[in-house]
């Protein structure tokens, strides 16, 4: 069964207090529409700081409480399709970003899309590279913003999250409570202005509960590989524990010592940024296709 989720049911921070918007049993499919991270506040050149209700941020569409899914399982996300308009915005100024320490005023930009392009400006356009920057489920404790990432997702800001590729999430609540929004028509690792060409969206997914296995960060997969995702307040210590993170899950499944596996990680492994003006900075490990193949691994058997 397909289900939809419109835009109108959505959140501020992901948390168990949250009362469920949808509820579909593992394994269907949903249809969910999105705002842009600016909840479609901006749409023209002219928008202002002021303009702007800086509360209403970052919204995420949701949650969904899946059926069977309980503390200790992992959700599976398999992202099917994503699909926006035209136009999207970007913004930058005072404070935001790696260089608000020198941009002296606030600026917003229309980006027109335009088949498989952005068009920056009549100089360049850019390849479209639709992803999702904001995706996840209910946290362990407290609520979170979700303009802030964790342990649970969140705003990870993670340009492999796009159409084809499998998402896994620790389950800390009954149901999971999943949701997602901040969707990107294109955006570069770090999201160094704190936006990439934002767009509301609508994004199919196909959510699925694994039992038997037990993750405390998420992880991704697609045809190239995967990777875990780890946010901490620090890069050096987001990418030091998402590299122990994904060895703890495959070094296992193979014959070889800690050490040599370890060796095989610094060969063919890569610590990737997926960015870094969030209030926590997000780090993948990426693993190639051909190395878990080799050696017949999969992430999480079902």
């Amino acid at each position: 069964m397909v289900h939809t989720l419109t835009k109108e049911s959505f959140v501020y921070a992901m948390g168990k207090e949250n009362k469920p918007a949808l509820r579909v049993t593992a394994g269907e499919q949903v249809v969910i529409d999105t705002y842009d991270c600016f909840e479609n506040q901006v749409q023209s050149d002219d928008a202002s700081f002021t303009s702007i209700d800086w509360e209403r941020i970052n919204p995420a569409t949701g949650p969904v409480y899946i059926e069977d899914a309980q503390e200790g399982d992992i959700l599976k996300v398999k992202i099917d399709n994503i699909e926006f308009g035209e136009q999207g915005v970007m913004a930058t100024g005072p404070k935001l970003g790696v260089m608000g320490h020198r941009i002296e005023d606030f600026q917003v930009k229309i980006v027109e899309i335009k088949g498989n392009e952005v068009v920056f400006n009549n100089n360049i356009s850019l390849p479209l590279q639709p992803m999702i920057g904001v995706i996840g489920v209910a946290p362990e404790d407290e609520a979170v913003s979700c303009g802030t990432p964790g342990a649970h997702g969140g705003n990870m800001d993670t340009k492999l999250v796009t159409t084809g590729a499998t998402l896994y999430f620790p389950v800390f609540q009954e149901g999971g409570l999943f949701a997602l929004g901040d969707l990107h028509a294109a955006m570069g690792d770090g999201e160094v202005c704190v936006s990439g060409v934002e767009v509301p969206a609508k994004v199919t997914v196909t959510l699925d509960v694994i039992k038997g296995h037990s993750i405390d960060y998420p992880f991704i997969e697609n045809e190239a590989g995967a990777a875990s995702l780890v946010s901490r307040e620090s890069l050096d210590e987001a990418s030091d524990l998402a590299v122990e993170k994904m060895i703890d899950i495959l070094q296992p499944q193979t014959d070889l010592s800690l050490a040599e596996f370890t060796m095989l990680m610094s060969v063919a492994g890569e610590v990737q940024v997926s960015q870094i003006v969030d209030p926590l900075k997000t780090a993948r490990f990426f693993v190639p296709r051909r190395v878990l193949d080799g050696y017949g691994i999969k992430l999480f058997k079902q």
